[in-house]
């Protein structure tokens, strides 16, 4: 190469162009995403509205569990504790404080991807940090998060603070970032098996399950319908309604499938799921601890989401973790199946039109199947996902059990398989 070459053709490291790439564009999307749709809103949904009402009503000594939910409307579900917490927001007026809490949504959104980025041992100066932004502003989770404006970005950054603290063997702080999210909603839960399946860190439970505890018992005492709460608010909780929800459960409402195939669906994703959790804990715990952290999580979560009464789309934007963890050898992810189901239940994408039509002849409208992708996107892909993860999984189990009749070549139960078995 000649001197001149060596300006007209420059060597860029890959990485660097990769950020150069990334950041304006992560930025750009950030920026739309909270300052044009978010503060935009959303024309129908409005999760902010009922709980600056709720806040609002708590703070002037009045009512707050008072109304009717025979509406598809938003409501206010928080549990005391979450009303303890979410009250400040009322101290000022409802537009700047939605302003304000998209922006700490955001905040929170940036914490995490950098959170999620060192936990998986990259710097922030590295192109993951970037990428990973990218990724979170580009799902449906996150734009329609910040859009209708509620808790989620706060429950992820609880979320990955959670597993980055057990994977550091910090207890409290792990306990007490959960924990705060659970005082608001309970979605992770799940996940609070992590601590005890990991060595000594039982105590992060005392803060998860304390901070709640004191807090409602606070906010009992301070609001003045609590027996509302009880009588109406918490018997909703429970049930399965058939809008709004992608689970298992709601699907099975709103299309009239059996009662017998609910819960034979529900009673198959629960088995995957066990066998999943014990083969992560069996042969990645000692060693990758973050990938059994992050793919467990997933599983966990996943699954409640897809089992469970309520699982709204959003709530896929708390799989990241288990997403992320295709950047380690040993990865359930590292399948095209698994990555159809990622886009499944977090794609922006909209399949509703009334403009085109197939099968005329046969008087099929593309409108009714735009609908049903509309509602079934959602479901199938959590279901893919966790299919796919399940069998890279059992591929992986079925492989070592072969493997260990080999005495040359067996592996003992603590051996390093991730490098020698990906998807």
């Amino acid at each position: 190469m000649t001197i001149s070459d060596r300006y007209l053709f420059p060597a860029v490291p890959t990485e660097k162009i990769i950020r150069s790439i990334m950041w304006p564009v992560s930025v750009m999307m950030i920026f739309h995403k909270s300052v044009v749709l978010g503060i935009n809103g959303h024309d129908t949904t409005d999760d902010f509205k009922p709980v600056y009402e709720a806040a609002l009503r708590f703070l002037n000594g009045q009512s707050v569990y008072g109304e009717s939910y025979l509406t598809v409307e938003p409501h206010y579900l928080y549990p005391p504790s979450g009303t303890l917490l979410m009250a400040p927001i009322a101290y000022i007026d409802p537009e700047r404080s939605r302003w304000i809490f998209i922006a700490l949504s955001v905040i929170a959104l940036v914490a995490s991807a950098y959170v999620l980025t060192r936990l998986f041992g990259y710097r922030a100066s590295s192109w993951v940090f970037p990428t990973v932004l990218f990724f979170f502003f580009l799902t449906e989770s996150v734009a329609n998060t910040l859009i209708f404006t509620n808790f989620n970005s706060f429950v992820l950054l609880g979320l990955v603070l959670f597993l980055w603290c057990l994977r550091l063997e910090r207890p409290w702080i792990a306990g007490i970032a959960i924990g705060l999210t659970i005082a608001v909603k309970p979605v992770l839960l799940p996940v609070l098996l992590l601590a005890l399946f990991k060595s000594r860190m039982w105590r992060a439970l005392i803060p998860a399950i304390g901070i709640p505890a004191v807090l409602n018992a606070v906010g009992w005492k301070m609001i003045v319908d609590t027996d509302n709460f009880m009588d109406h608010t918490f018997p909703y909780l429970r049930e399965t309604r058939d809008y709004y929800n992608s689970s298992i459960p709601g699907m099975g409402s709103y299309y009239g499938l059996p009662p017998w195939l609910n819960i034979a669906l529900r009673v198959m994703f629960v088995a995957m799921a066990a066998f999943g959790l014990w083969f992560l804990w069996r042969y990645y715990r000692n060693t990758d601890e973050v990938l059994w952290l992050c793919a467990s999580s997933g599983i966990l979560l996943g699954t409640s989401f897809l089992v469970g009464p309520l699982g709204q789309g959003y709530y896929s934007m708390l799989l990241f973790p288990l997403v992320m963890t295709v950047l380690r050898p040993g990865s359930p992810m590292r399948n095209w199946p698994a990555w159809l189901g990622v886009y499944g239940c977090m794609t922006f994408d909209s399949y509703y039109t009334i403009r085109l039509k197939v099968w005329e002849h046969l008087a099929r409208n593309w409108e009714d199947f735009g609908k049903h992708m509309e509602r079934l996107t959602v479901t199938f892909g959590w279901s893919l996902l966790l299919i796919a993860v399940f069998f890279s999984l059992l591929w992986r189990y079925l492989d070592v059990r072969e493997a260990e009749r080999e005495p040359s070549s067996a592996p003992g139960p603590d051996a390093p398989v991730a490098a020698t078995l990906d998807a």
